[in-house]
């Protein structure tokens, strides 16, 4: 059973209007691979399951989060005026008790909202979606000066697990060449990247400069903390977790 000890709270300083919290892959009914808290329906889990694991979340948020269908692309979403699992990346909200929610496995989530607590968003920031402007997409949605706004960054796989090819470390480096301090070598033509330093420069680049979370540490990496994280990188067969805001 969920409880509040299976439960991150985001540590930032957000106005009171604005409630977030991030699961863990514990407290849930799924069997392994996805043991316990997997709360994505895509990933092979027994619907019936997942929906339990959902179900828990009741507790916690003021109404069924907006779930997406996530293509690691850069589209936004109106939570409040969004269909039925829309295909979508990130979602943005203005309505008090609208959930934004994203669901990540090693990608990046980014929780988003203004110091006076009027809008609030959550992204899905995988490399793709990073690199395509996802985040950049994402505040121009919530039609907010950013510099007002503030981020928080959620469990990913960290700089010391995220090896990737040449490839990608162009196409980041196309787009912005400041990039390349986010990638060291790891032998064989391959690159360790820094999916926190990519975001904070895509936000700071925005003129956002109030980003928490995240960090160069073990303590949020997905890929290596097993017994709080799911990582589909680790594990291939893997669960979902979510990260939710609203505004209250």
């Amino acid at each position: 059973m969920l409880s509040d000890g299976d439960l991150i709270l985001p540590d930032w300083p957000a106005p009171a209007s604005v409630k977030s919290l991030q699961t863990t892959r514990t407290g849930g009914f799924s069997p392994a691979p996805y043991d316990s808290l997997n709360l994505g329906m895509h990933v092979g889990d027994d619907p019936l399951l997942v929906s339990r694991n959902r179900q828990q979340l009741n507790r916690y948020v003021p109404s069924e989060p907006v779930w997406l269908n996530q293509v690691h692309g850069i589209t936004v979403v109106d939570a409040a005026l969004a269909g039925c699992v829309p295909d979508a990346d990130a979602a943005f909200a203005r309505r008090s008790g609208t959930v934004c929610v994203t669901m990540t496995a090693d990608c990046l989530p980014v929780l988003l909202c203004d110091r006076q607590g009027s809008v609030v968003a959550a992204a899905h920031a995988g490399w793709r979606g990073l690199c395509d402007g996802v985040i950049e997409a994402t505040v121009e949605a919530m039609h907010a000066a950013p510099d007002t706004l503030m981020a928080w960054l959620g469990p990913a796989i960290g700089p010391q697990a995220f090896e990737v090819g040449e490839e990608v470390r162009q196409e980041f480096i196309a787009a912005h060449s400041d990039a390349i301090s986010a990638f060291t070598p790891s032998g064989q033509g391959k690159w360790l990247g820094n999916l926190y330093l990519l975001a904070r420069q895509r936000l700071n680049r925005l003129g956002m400069t109030a980003v928490y979370g995240g960090g160069t540490d073990r303590d949020f990496c997905t890929f290596t903390d097993e017994a709080r994280f799911f990582s589909f990188r680790r594990d291939g067969a893997s669960g979902r977790m979510a990260t939710m805001i609203w505004l209250a």
